[in-house]
Parts: C-alpha cells; sequence; structure tokens
C-alpha cells in the first residue's frame, strides 16, 4: 500500500456491534477481504471508536477493525464504550474485590446492561475477552494525520495538552491513568469526559428541560464544533421535541455569551472528524471542517462513511457513504 500522505481516507461512524452494516459499507467502497483482512488497494479505513456494545455482532465488528488496523489498512481512536470495556475488565486498586467500573451498588445493573452482548460475545474472563481488552488499550484517544484529525466525541486541545504529557506511547491511556479516569472528581476524569463524551454547557437560571426519559436536565451538549459557537442559542444542543419542566415547549435560549471555561469552537481549516453524537438525516452536524460521521447504526440508522480526499472544506453530498 502507498504511503498515507498519498492515499485517501474513509471515515467510519460508530459500529455499535453492527458488522453486517461495516461489512456492506466496506464492499460499497471498494473494499475486499483478503486473507481474512478487508482492505483497499488506495485508500485507508478510520474508525472513530465504539465498535461495541448494542448490535449482535460484537465480536465481529471488533476483529475487523482490529485485523485491519494491525494490518496497516485501517487507524482508530477509542470511543468511550472501548474505555468502559477495559475499566469494567480492571480491578480497582482502591476498592479491592471491584472493578473501575463498578459491579457493585446502585450501578451494578446499569454498568452491566449496557456491556452484555460483548461479555457474552468475548465471554467474560476468558483468553479471547483479555486478548480484546489489551487491544482496546492500545487505541490512542485521538489522531493527527497529514491534513487531518479524528477523535470520538470532542477536538480540544487545552484538555489535550494536560493529558499530553501523562498519555502512553501514540496518545494512549497507561494503567495509571485507567484509575485516575474512572475516579469521579479527578481532573483526569473530567478531561477524558471531555474528549469521548463531550463537554456540557449549563444553561442560564431558569432554564431547564425534561429529556426522554422524563429527567430534568439544566445543562445541555456543546456545539463545539460550530465556531459561531460562542452564545446559548447556538451552542447548546437541546433535543428534537423537548418539553420545559411545567411541560410546555422548551423555549428559544437567549442571543448571550456562554461562561468562559469551555472549550473554544473549533476554528481551524483542518478537517476533523469525529462521532458519538447519534446523528441523523435530519439532524446531522456539519460545518465547512468539522463533521460527525455517527448516524446512530446502534439504534436502526445507517453506518455511514466520509470519504476525504484532501480536501479542506467538507462536501457531504459528495462524499458521504451509507449503508444501507
Amino acid at each position: 500500500m502507498s504511503d498515507d500522505k498519498q492515499i485517501g481516507y474513509d471515515i467510519i461512524g460508530d459500529v455499535h456491534g453492527h458488522a453486517d452494516k461495516l461489512e456492506g459499507l466496506l464492499l460499497k467502497m471498494g473494499y475486499s477481504l483478503v486473507d481474512g483482512t478487508w482492505q483497499h488497494p488506495e485508500r485507508k479505513a478510520i474508525f472513530v471508536g465504539d465498535l461495541i456494545d448494542r448490535g449482535p455482532r460484537q465480536l465481529d465488528s471488533v476483529m475487523i477493525a482490529k485485523r485491519m488496523v494491525e494490518g496497516g489498512h485501517a487507524h482508530i481512536v477509542m470511543g468511550n464504550h472501548e474505555f468502559n470495556a477495559i475499566a469494567y475488565a480492571t480491578p480497582n486498586p482502591n476498592k479491592p474485590g471491584d472493578f473501575l467500573r463498578t459491579h457493585e451498588g446502585q450501578w451494578a445493573a446499569k454498568n452491566f446492561g449496557q456491556h452484555q452482548k460483548f461479555l457474552e460475545a468475548v465471554v467474560e474472563g476468558s483468553e479471547l475477552h483479555r486478548e480484546v481488552i489489551q487491544w482496546f488499550k492500545s487505541i490512542p484517544l485521538w489522531l493527527e494525520l497529514e491534513g487531518i484529525r479524528v477523535i470520538h466525541a470532542c477536538w480540544d486541545l487545552a484538555t489535550m495538552q494536560r493529558l499530553g504529557a501523562k498519555l502512553g506511547p501514540n496518545n494512549t491511556v497507561t494503567d495509571e491513568l485507567m484509575v485516575t479516569m474512572s475516579t469521579k472528581g479527578h481532573d483526569d476524569y473530567h478531561d477524558l469526559e471531555i474528549l469521548i463524551k463531550g463537554p456540557e454547557i449549563k444553561m442560564p437560571d431558569g432554564f431547564k428541560y425534561k429529556d426522554k426519559d422524563e429527567i430534568v436536565r439544566s445543562s445541555a451538549r456543546y456545539a463545539w464544533w460550530d465556531s459561531e459557537a460562542s452564545t446559548f442559542d447556538v451552542a447548546a444542543r437541546i433535543p428534537d421535541n423537548c418539553n420545559a419542566v411545567d411541560g410546555t415547549p422548551f423555549p428559544k435560549l437567549p442571543n448571550v455569551p456562554i461562561p468562559s471555561g469551555n472549550p473554544a469552537p473549533y476554528g481551524d481549516t483542518i478537517p476533523l472528524f469525529f462521532g458519538h453524537y447519534w446523528c441523523t438525516d435530519d439532524d446531522e452536524i456539519i460545518s465547512d471542517h468539522a463533521m460527525c460521521v455517527d448516524y446512530s447504526a446502534g439504534k436502526g440508522g445507517p453506518l455511514k462513511a466520509y470519504r476525504w480526499n484532501g480536501e479542506s472544506k467538507l462536501d457531504p453530498s459528495v462524499n458521504l457513504v451509507s449503508f444501507p
């Protein structure tokens, strides 16, 4: 295969165990299965993380990506589900008998339920399970290749600089960081949340909404990818059809500056791709130089990939491929 500087990249959204969609998408983009590994004669794939949980073919999804990465036919960044898988399998040195992602107490059922399909596929505690977790540990938190950037949820230079000196080779999470990144209240926990779950902003006083589970929220996801996201009306992403606490439609947020201390809006012209945000065709996250490629494959949506060919200004109308 030619050098990375001379090829195009196909940035693939969150797979979430839907290997059938992944295989269909790879075929559609001209990849073929050679000696057990999907590959393209001129291009490489990039996975934005969250290979696992939800879908029916957990292990196949992991192994397709793993073989492509190890064979030099793909890159990958870590998603929050890969991080959670490592934490679920890692003993907690500060709580003997438990794990960094707890198996005990009020969160036990929730943590297991989110992860159950993966654990059943690899057989929890097996040699295969340990092998997959070890590979997950080798996945970088972000990639900066020739002319392109990729991260799972949010590209924030200040956060990345704080973590940079602590990370292992190739921006990987060390065993020490696994502990601090799993400890609520620790600075490393906060920084990891920004990178693989995305930042939130606290809304102005008096603004609260009920989410789909009837939980009252006073914070909203922050549209950090939008270079204009400096005021609440632009920066706060409220899910469609949400109501205020009193049941009335949630009002438009004011055109006033968001608080300082949030990640700066992405203003670079270097193309940036990310996943995580469960987009749909009716609710896309796209700006001239940043794009979410997660179109909710894990919730019945299509799996999509952006076929990047060196352009600075992104054009999904031409370069976005979908399966089915």
